[in-house]
């Protein structure tokens, strides 16, 4: 996979030159509101700065990915899936009869999974996971004759591998696609799918604080709200629509490549949700202070990533040469 020399006329790194403002002034208002409050901060205003310390060092790690190319950007996200996959089986439990399933989803699912990208084979690589991992999965765990709980033990592990790395890998599955632009229009519209859900999350959270009234769904997600998802989700996809010049979309496809970033983002924070309250669990883990572990932070990305993939590589991919 070639490597991308970025120019300060590319749009990434226009985008990103925008992404760092809005951070500085988020730093600025979180650091008056520290100072108001004479330097005992409520619990607000001290997740709200410790959410933007992590947003730096997210955007920090992603642009210096950017800059050394494709294979760091594949690289990043595997990181990303393996960290993920890790906090989803802490929380969920496993017995020694899981052990060799484990091994493989580590060792073997993920790393291959994240090489066939790397090495630009779409055709395996869309059905490595979904094929010949799950009917591996549940032989290596038979072959270990544990019976007890076999069927809620195994899907839970296929489910996990599902969620945590084939679900993501597509994020950067985008470095795939043969579109007009080359390599610098792929790594724009991976940037493009991350800056929409973020931002998405983000907007709806604060118009449902702001305007919420009407829960959306109370034993599941308690913050989110009917006018969180709607003032937010129309904020976003506003977001999205005014990006379309660093996307190969007109206005109006921008609009509707965005709602359904915006739309499957959210039932993908959804169905999580659903995941961790029936474990028991606020968070899937505590690596980013102030947002959770990795899997609260790709969530969103876990479902809004395969439909954009497919619908770009499908309505927006170069024809074949002949």
């Amino acid at each position: 996979m070639p490597s991308l020399e970025l120019d300060f006329n590319n749009p990434i790194l226009q985008l990103l030159s925008g992404v760092v403002a809005l951070l500085v002034l988020a730093s600025l208002i979180g650091g008056v509101l520290h100072l108001r409050q004479r330097g005992n901060p409520s619990a607000t205003i001290t997740n709200l700065n410790q959410r933007i310390v992590a947003w730096w060092w997210m955007v920090a790690v992603l642009a210096t990915c950017f800059w050394l190319g494709a294979g760091a950007t594949v690289v990043l996200f595997a990181f990303a899936s393996l960290v993920a996959l890790r906090e989803f089986v802490t929380l969920t439990p496993t017995r020694a009869g899981d052990h060799w399933a484990l091994v493989a989803s580590f060792y073997v699912l993920l790393p291959v999974q994240y090489w066939l990208i790397y090495s630009d084979w779409y055709g395996l690589f869309a059905i490595f996971i979904p094929v010949y991992g799950m009917l591996a999965l549940p032989i290596l765990a038979a072959l270990q004759g544990d019976t007890d709980h076999f069927l809620e033990r195994t899907t839970k592990l296929q489910w996990g591998v599902l969620i945590a790395v084939y679900f993501i890998s597509y994020a950067p599955a985008l470095l795939l696609l043969d579109l007009e632009g080359g390599m610098a229009q792929n790594l724009m519209l991976l940037f493009y799918l991350l800056l929409v859900v973020q931002i998405s999350d983000v907007l709806q959270y604060v118009v449902g604080k702001l305007f919420g009234r009407t829960k959306l769904a109370p034993k599941v997600s308690p913050s989110k709200t009917v006018e969180g998802l709607v003032g937010g989700g129309a904020l976003a996809v506003g977001v999205g629509t005014a990006l379309y010049w660093a996307t190969p979309f007109t206005p109006w496809q921008a609009a509707a490549m965005s709602t359904v970033i915006v739309m499957a983002g959210f039932f993908g924070g959804l169905a999580l949700s659903a995941v961790k309250r029936s474990l028991g669990a606020k968070d899937w883990g505590q690596m980013i202070e102030g947002h959770g572990g990795m899997l609260d932070r790709l969530d969103s990305v876990c479902f809004a990533a395969p439909v954009f993939f497919h619908l770009c590589r499908y309505f927006f991919q170069a024809p074949a040469a002949g």
